[in-house]
C-alpha cells in the first residue's frame, strides 16, 4: 500500500459505506455532551461492524500516524469522546448485536454498540437482569458504559459497571486482538486485565466485545419519597440510613432547583417548596415493606417534613421517571435562563464518603453564592455520588469563568472531604488535572507507564485521562 492515503486504506478494508467524510457528519462527531471541553474536527469517521474491521482500521491509523478517538453514543459528560483535529473517529454504534444470552451461566455476550436498555429488555425475557442503569440508559451503549465505568441509580446496592464485566475483547493500538477475563463464576488466573480496560476511556484499546454477568430479576420494588427542609437534613438522613445497616436498592436526592425544573418540564405534582427530596426504594421481597418502614423512620428522625410511600407500581414508576427527567429538565431550565441557545450546563460528578454528604451539600450551596452561579444538585445519595449542575451562559466569558471556578471549587471540596473527582462520568478532558491531584505523582507515573506500554505512539484518544 505504498503511497496510499489513510482513506484509501480504510475504504479497502471496510468498504465505502463505513468510511464517512461528509463535513456535516464530521461535525456531528466532534464531541460528547460535556461543556467546557475543547473539541476538534476529525478527518474521517469509520463505522466498523466486526472486530476484524476495527483491527484493520487501527493498523491503518498506526501506519499513517493518525490519532484514533473511539466513540459510542456520545452521551458522555467529561469530554472523553471529543475528537481532535485530523483524527480518525472510530464509532462502534454499528456493532450492535447481542451475541449470546446464557441463562445457566447467567451471562450475556454483546458487541459494544448495544444500547443499555436494549440489553436489559433482551435479558428480561429470560427472567434475568443487568443492573447498571446510567441515566442515559435508553441511549448510551454498553461499550461506552464499560469505557467510562458508568454507574446509575441502583449502584447503592448493586455497584457500578465494573462489577458486571467478566471479560472483554479489545483491539490494541497495534491492531492485535486481546481477550481478557473469563466466562466462569470464579477465576483468579493472572493479572486482572479486564478491570484495567474498564474505565480506561479508549486510551488503552478499543473494546469490541463484552461478556457481562447477569442476575435473576429482582422482586418488585417498593418506593417512597421524603421531603426535607434543607439539603443538609437530607444528607443526615442518608448517613442515618447507612448507620442503621439498611440497604435500599435506590436512594436518590433532588434539590429544590431540580424539583422546580422537573415540575416545569413535566408537571407531576412535585413539592417545589421543598429544599430537597429523597427518593428511595427497596427490593428485598418479603422484607421490602419492613425495610421501607425503616427508611421512613430514619428520614422522619432526620427532620423530613413529609414521607410518602407509593401506593402501586404505576405511581412508583412515575416517581422514578421524575428522577430520570432531571437532566433534560435542567437543560431546558438553562436554555430558558439564557435564551438564544446560549444556556448550558457544566455537570460535575463528585463522590464523597456517605458521612460527608451533608458537608458536601452545604459546601456546594456556599460555592454557588460565592461564584454567583446557579447550581442544582442531584445524584446518587446512597453512595455519596452527587452531580452539581452549574448553569452558565455559553456566550458570556464572565459566566463561563464563574462556572469554571465553581466547578474547580467543588472538585477541591470533594477531595478535601476524602472523596474522588469522579464517581461514574469518568475523567476525559474535564478532570485530567484533578485526577493528577487525586492520585499523586507515583500513581500518575504508573498510569503513564501502562499507557506507554500499550500505546507507545500515543495515538489512542490522545489528551484524555492523563
Amino acid at each position: 500500500m505504498a503511497g496510499s492515503s489513510l482513506l484509501d486504506d480504510l475504504r479497502a478494508a471496510l468498504g465505502d459505506d463505513a468510511v464517512l467524510t461528509d463535513p456535516d457528519l464530521l461535525r456531528m462527531h466532534e464531541r460528547d455532551e460535556a461543556d467546557l471541553c475543547a473539541a476538534g474536527t476529525p478527518l474521517v469517521v469509520v463505522r466498523p461492524r466486526t472486530t476484524a474491521q476495527v483491527a484493520a482500521a487501527l493498523r491503518a491509523a498506526a501506519r499513517h500516524g493518525v490519532p484514533v478517538v473511539p466513540q459510542g453514543a456520545r452521551t458522555g459528560l467529561a469530554g472523553a469522546a471529543n475528537a481532535v483535529d485530523g483524527a480518525m473517529v472510530l464509532s462502534t454504534v454499528a456493532m450492535d448485536a447481542v451475541l449470546e444470552i446464557d441463562p445457566v451461566s447467567r451471562i450475556a455476550v454483546v458487541q459494544p454498540g448495544v444500547v443499555n436498555a436494549t440489553l436489559a429488555a433482551a435479558v428480561a425475557k429470560q427472567g434475568l437482569w443487568y443492573p447498571p442503569d446510567p441515566g442515559s440508559w435508553e441511549s448510551s451503549t454498553i461499550g461506552g458504559n464499560v469505557a467510562t465505568n458508568a454507574g446509575g441509580m441502583c449502584c447503592v446496592k448493586y455497584g457500578v459497571t465494573t462489577e458486571y464485566v467478566l471479560g472483554l475483547e479489545v483491539v490494541l493500538a497495534s491492531g492485535e486482538v486481546l481477550r481478557t477475563g473469563r466466562r466462569t463464576a470464579k477465576g483468579v488466573a493472572g493479572y486482572d486485565l479486564t478491570r484495567l480496560f474498564v474505565g480506561s476511556e479508549g486510551t488503552l484499546g478499543v473494546i469490541t466485545e463484552v461478556t457481562v454477568a447477569l442476575r435473576p430479576a429482582p422482586a418488585e420494588s417498593l418506593t417512597m419519597v421524603a421531603v426535607f427542609p434543607s439539603t443538609a437534613a437530607a444528607g443526615a438522613a442518608v448517613a442515618g440510613i447507612a448507620a442503621r445497616g439498611l440497604s435500599p436498592s435506590l436512594l436518590e436526592l433532588l434539590d429544590r432547583t431540580h424539583l422546580r425544573a422537573i415540575e416545569a418540564y413535566r408537571p407531576m405534582g412535585l413539592r417545589t417548596d421543598a429544599q430537597a427530596l429523597l427518593l428511595a426504594a427497596t427490593d428485598t421481597g418479603s422484607r421490602a415493606a419492613d425495610d421501607l418502614a425503616g427508611l421512613a423512620a430514619v428520614c422522619e428522625a432526620a427532620g423530613a417534613d413529609e414521607v410518602y410511600a407509593a401506593t402501586d407500581a404505576v405511581e412508583a414508576a412515575a416517581l422514578l421517571q421524575a428522577r430520570r427527567l432531571a437532566h433534560p429538565a435542567m437543560e431546558k431550565f438553562a436554555a430558558e435562563t439564557y435564551p438564544g441557545g446560549n444556556g448550558g450546563l457544566v455537570i460535575d460528578d463528585v463522590a464523597v464518603p456517605r458521612g460527608a454528604l451533608a458537608a458536601l451539600l452545604d459546601g456546594v450551596a456556599r460555592i454557588a453564592a460565592e461564584c454567583d452561579v446557579t447550581i442544582g444538585v442531584v445524584g446518587h445519595a446512597g453512595d455519596g455520588n452527587m452531580h452539581p449542575n452549574i448553569v452558565v451562559d455559553r456566550a458570556d466569558p464572565a459566566s463561563l469563568e464563574r462556572g469554571r471556578r465553581a466547578f474547580d471549587e467543588i472538585m477541591r471540596l470533594g477531595l478535601e472531604l476524602g472523596g474522588t473527582c469522579t464517581g461514574e462520568h469518568g475523567v476525559g478532558l474535564l478532570k485530567r488535572d484533578w485526577l493528577a491531584r487525586e492520585i499523586g505523582p507515583v500513581s500518575l507515573r504508573v498510569h503513564q507507564a501502562i499507557k506507554a506500554a500499550l500505546d507507545p505512539a500515543g495515538l489512542l484518544n490522545p489528551g484524555k485521562v492523563l
